[in-house]
């Protein structure tokens, strides 16, 4: 006679009858955190609409990106640190989710964060038109300051006959038009967040250089080819003043833009309808920089005295001005929302051409190397030396506008901080967690 197996809690395969088969041993998932507490006892702090035990797929999604979303001041910038991590409507559906957005939701509401943020206080309506005001008066000191040198540096010049007074004047204009410069990137809608001192340096080298160039490149390059020629202060003025006035057209668009992508993503219910929605806005704000730059030739133009008449047709030196200025408008925006590899990039390109032209004029003064500086030879005879920099700086941008219609339309890029540190954090696995 077989003993009836005993009971002592729990299901002992071997104890049963052999014509039943060994049977596995079934384990109860153990939570971890107080916040994922079975929702029969009660316990935990989260205790939201997630679904608690082996069923609940976002369970392991919580362990994965658990800083994230403690980190997170709204759903917002959960959404955008999982798309960084590839989370996409599709993979939402895997969690019982119709979308990322449902999905961060939930994460929010279920992970406990140690402090609650403060609720932003309001300013006074006078105090944040005053700040509006103040802050757009900051975006037209530079080309103010720019204008007024150089006003006043040719005017000294062709009164006084004396290339030391207006060499002192033109110096001291420049150093406040570079502090006003400065200002104007370290606050507002122009400013890179978390870029370290390496960035800027980068930054900073490869904006010193594109200046130059431009202030100089033409002549030294036109000097390699066809030996020395005195140098032209007009063009050179005229290109200062309008790199110095696009900064206020520069900052407005990148302002509008932010503000609007913020606001399309807050009523977005999936990514494929935000990238929708942000592509029309990204198309929108580089067109309207681009026709506020035609305007400002016409201002330089007004500006600096010895400029060509206004009715003439843009030169191709103005082409490769108005060419910089979207350069390092489309590389300002893109390491404003993120993308600051893509940036430094575009403009060590850019960078490199104008050297390597430089380079290969040089070079070919040598014997036995004139086939070098050919090319060069071919396209400045034909459209004059400030086609260089027109193409350096027109493929350059070109290439940043391509990236950047893709990479703008990203929730990630407009999630705030919190979705700016996760672009950082090493990517994990987003799959379901069957065990415990």
């Amino acid at each position: 006679m077989t003993t009836p197996p005993r009971w002592n809690g729990r299901f002992d395969p071997a104890s049963s009858d052999r014509g039943l088969g060994a049977l596995p041993e079934v384990r109860v998932p153990v939570s971890r955190r107080p916040d994922e507490a079975s929702a029969r006892t009660g316990a935990g702090r989260g205790q939201g609409k997630g679904r608690r035990g082996p069923a609940d797929p976002v369970r392991a999604l919580m362990h994965h990106h658990h800083d994230l979303c403690a980190r997170a001041v709204d759903p917002l910038e959960i959404a955008a640190g999982l798309e960084v991590h590839g989370v996409t409507d599709r993979t939402a559906a895997r969690f019982r989710h119709r979308d990322v957005f449902s999905l961060a939701e939930e994460l929010y509401a279920r992970v406990p964060r140690a402090e609650e943020p403060a609720p932003p206080v309001a300013p006074a309506p006078g105090r944040a038109l005053a700040a509006r005001m103040a802050l757009g008066a900051l975006w037209l000191l530079p080309g103010a300051l720019c204008v007024a040198t150089a006003s006043a540096v040719l005017r000294v010049d062709a009164i006084r006959k004396d290339a030391t007074v207006g060499f002192a004047v033109g110096a001291g204009g420049a150093a406040l038009t570079v502090i006003a410069l400065w200002l104007c990137l370290r606050r507002g809608p122009l400013r890179v967040h978390g870029s370290g001192r390496g960035g800027r340096i980068a930054y900073a080298l490869g904006a010193g250089w594109l200046f130059g160039y431009a202030a100089v490149g033409d002549w030294l390059l036109t000097g390699l080819l066809d030996g020395r020629r005195p140098y032209e202060a007009v063009p050179a003025t005229q290109a200062a003043v309008l790199l110095a006035l696009a900064v206020a057209p520069a900052a407005w668009c990148a302002r509008w833009f932010a503000v609007r992508a913020r606001r399309r993503l807050a009523v977005s219910r999936g990514l494929e309808e935000f990238a929708a929605g942000v592509r029309p806005l990204s198309a929108g704000v580089v067109t309207a920089f681009v026709c506020g730059l035609a305007a400002l030739v016409l201002a330089a133009r007004l500006a600096v005295p010895g400029s060509p008449p206004v009715a003439t047709l843009p030169s191709m030196a103005e082409a490769a001005v108005v060419a910089l200025c979207a350069l390092l408008f489309l590389a300002r925006l893109l390491a404003v929302h993120g993308f600051r590899k893509a940036a430094l990039i575009g403009t060590a390109v850019a960078c490199a051409v104008q050297a390597a032209a430089l380079a290969t004029a040089a070079a070919a003064r040598l014997p036995g190397a004139a086939p070098l500086g050919a090319p060069v030879a071919r396209l400045t005879a034909a459209q004059g030396t400030a086609a260089i920099p027109a193409a350096a700086c027109g493929a350059a941008a070109l290439a940043l506008l391509i990236y950047a219609f893709g990479a703008l339309c990203r929730a990630s890029a407009h999630g705030g901080p919190g979705a700016r540190t996760a672009r950082t954090a090493p990517a994990t696995s987003t799959a379901p967690n069957r065990a415990p």
